[in-house]
């Protein structure tokens, strides 16, 4: 199928990629053009702007963007630009807000906007062991199949709605950044009581925390290895805040995220914001004298 693609970060370059891979026609424009070279030597189309990129799309835009403000400036000239009957894929995590501000944009010029945040780091995508949490209307969910089918091969249908996408995508990120929270003390307890984190490290993935979440970030903390970052601490810190306006507008408290924002405001000030945000691990060792 035809289709462009905008936003071409980390996460963006692998989903480009798969979507390649799996013969679709693809256009793609990134605000930092360098980024384009290695998609146009595969035989991707080189948009000049957004709105070109809308006009070349075949009615399907797919954005991968790093914050709201993107959004809403990408959204807005794709309301513009795209035809009646479009759909615009926004696959990044995003408020709840800004949703559904775009689905009234859009449906005001006869668009219709799909939520599809990816579960998953790059190097998952890559893999394609991605998920995506979809919502919004059923026939344009059943449009853009093809596009989701070649990034990840698991589908979670939100609902209707998009906004419950995007909810959905800010709970699992909390639930995860939770994990690493937790992780981090737990590590930090071990290794001040003059055990060996290499030992509990194997107890946490051999035994009854053999998940992926605890298994890939209890290697992460044990090696100390943050430099190598599938997703940044400053980037997280961008969701816990998008968590929080989340739980306020849904009247839900959110206590655990109030502790990991914290945290993440710890690292960012020691200058460690674009490490992996498993680096709350080393933020706790700091607080407990080590």
């Amino acid at each position: 199928m035809k289709l462009a693609f905008i936003g071409l970060g980390r996460m963006g370059q692998a989903m480009v990629h798969r979507l390649l891979d799996a013969g679709h026609e693809v256009v793609v424009y990134n605000r930092t053009p360098e980024k384009l070279a290695d998609f146009i030597a595969r035989g991707a189309v080189r948009a000049q702007s957004v709105s070109e990129a809308a006009s070349q799309s075949g009615g399907l835009v797919l954005t991968m963007l790093a914050d709201d403000h993107a959004l809403a400036s990408v959204g807005a000239e794709l309301a513009a630009s795209l035809p009646p009957g479009g759909i615009h894929v926004a696959m990044g995590t995003h408020s709840v807000g800004i949703i559904r501000s775009l689905v009234s944009l859009h449906g005001s010029t006869g668009q219709v906007l799909l939520s599809a945040p990816v579960l998953g780091r790059p190097d998952v995508v890559t893999a394609g062991k991605a998920g995506i949490i979809v919502g919004g209307a059923p026939d344009a969910v059943a449009r853009a199949r093809p596009a989701f089918s070649a990034i990840g091969p698991r589908l979670f249908e939100a609902g209707a709605d998009p906004g419950g996408a995007a909810a959905m995508k800010l709970a699992n990120n909390m639930l995860l950044l939770c994990a690493i929270e937790a992780l981090g003390e737990a590590f930090v307890l071990v290794e001040k009581s003059g055990a060996m984190p290499e030992v509990f490290r194997d107890v946490i993935t051999e035994g009854l925390f053999a998940c992926t979440a605890y298994t890939a970030y209890a290697n992460i903390i044990a090696k100390k290895d943050y430099d190598k970052a599938g997703f940044t601490a400053r980037l997280a810190l961008k969701d816990v805040k998008l968590v929080q306006g989340a739980g306020e507008a849904a009247g839900v408290p959110l206590p655990s995220a109030a502790v990991a924002r914290d945290r993440l405001l710890g690292v960012i000030a020691r200058g460690e914001g674009e490490k992996d945000w498993a680096v709350l691990a080393r933020e706790q060792a700091r607080a407990s004298g080590l």
